[in-house]
């Protein structure tokens, strides 16, 4: 359930709104003044604040303006026997969610906390939205390595050469992969992703280059493949190293003459696609070992862009760092916390085996099961040793 901050220098009050809300099912914090009040504030992260407007050391105002500098998304109702029309729109211009006279009609007041909750879930629910659905996330970085990728993107993502994107897993290919998309002429067009680790060999042609209906047992009708979506737009293929043969012979042809067949189907059907592949994997390696046709290879490694493990561009770790600090607060709708410099230090020294993907999961971690500050404390208690050993 909500938590609540009850602010009012008079007990008798606070006891009341206490009782009555905790009733009602909320967790209910108290202040007695202003000061109190911002502290708690700061130290915790509250649903809402009712906060009455005449109170020592602070008053309701001076905490109102200094809590909407600090977050403004907890809604803060304010309550008082003094008000006026003017004090109201005062309160409501420096960012309150409402003002309600003492002594509060109990079903406005609930119906005003509920709304007030509401509406602060809602505004939680579509940044997280909007920043899920925005167009392509920032690549966060600016040790040498990273400059040289995003220098290279920007000549390489207007042409339609083929590129390669290598590097361990949880490097952040795939970012790579979008922003090539997004800085090329095909932005308007539509990026289709297929894992081709996660697909079997068995169903890897159907799902590349569609099928038709009754070509197999399970084709009960039409399917388009992932080339023809992609048409007009960019084709992203995820770990081409575990592609089968027979599958990169139909990729090869298709890359050769712009043209697929469709599993079951004999007609030619023409595709535009710029292919971007990424894979973790030697692939020079695989051709030896017979895995992987050289042919195909040398087709899509037109322009190869290597992604430097996370180990290999520690001076990032700070940056990358605040984002996920960030963008996690926001998804779960609370302050940001924060991390001390010293803790960022002990950070940069581990063996990021993960990468990028691991090093999100620890702070993640850290926001859920540490304070409002981030201490060294807690990542000797929830980043264990064997987990995650010190270079």
């Amino acid at each position: 359930m909500a938590t609540l901050l009850i602010i009012d220098d008079e007990k008798a009050i606070r006891k009341t709104l206490s009782e009555i809300l905790s009733f009602e099912g909320y967790t209910i914090d108290e202040a007695s003044d202003g000061e109190e009040g911002l502290k708690k504030f700061k130290e915790k992260t509250y649903d809402a604040v009712l906060c009455d407007i005449k109170m020592p050391k602070i008053d309701g105002l001076e905490f109102l303006q200094k809590a909407v500098e600090s977050s403004t998304d907890v809604p803060i109702i304010m309550i008082s026997g003094h008000g006026t029309i003017e004090t109201a729109v005062e309160a409501v211009k420096k960012g309150a969610y409402d003002f309600i006279q003492k002594p509060p009609d109990l079903n406005r007041l609930l119906i005003t906390i509920r709304n007030a909750i509401e509406r602060n879930s809602l505004v939680t629910e579509t940044k997280t939205l909007k920043r899920r659905t925005s167009k392509t996330q920032e690549m966060i970085g600016d040790s040498e390595p990273i400059r040289k990728i995003k220098d290279t993107i920007e000549k390489v993502a207007p042409t339609d050469a083929r590129v390669l994107i290598t590097g361990e897993n949880g490097v952040g290919k795939e970012l790579v992969a979008r922003w090539l998309h997004e800085k090329s002429n095909r932005a308007e067009g539509a990026l289709v992703e297929v894992n081709c680790a996660a697909i079997p060999s068995e169903l890897i042609e159907s799902e590349l280059f569609g099928h038709e209906k009754g070509s197999f047992t399970s084709a009960i009708k039409q399917r388009i493949g992932k080339f023809e979506q992609a048409n007009g737009g960019t084709l992203f293929l995820d770990e081409i190293g575990d592609m089968s043969l027979s599958a990169q012979a139909k990729v090869l042809r298709a890359l050769q003459e712009g043209k697929i067949t469709r599993v079951g189907g004999d007609k030619e059907i023409n595709v535009d696609v710029r292919v971007v592949t990424a894979t973790n994997k030697d692939l020079l390696k695989e051709v030896e070992e017979k895995n992987f046709r050289l042919d195909l290879y040398h087709r899509l490694s037109v322009i190869v862009i290597h992604v430097p493990s996370l180990n290999e561009r520690r001076e990032d770790i700070p940056l990358l760092i605040n984002r996920f600090l960030q963008d996690i607060c926001d998804d779960y709708g609370i302050l940001k916390k924060t991390m001390s410099d010293d803790v960022v230090k002990l950070l940069q020294t581990y063996n990021w085996t993960g990468n990028i993907r691991e090093l999100r999961n620890v702070v993640e971690r850290l926001i859920i099961l540490s304070g409002k500050t981030i201490t060294k404390e807690d990542v000797k208690n929830y980043v264990t040793p064997k987990q995650n050993g010190a270079q």
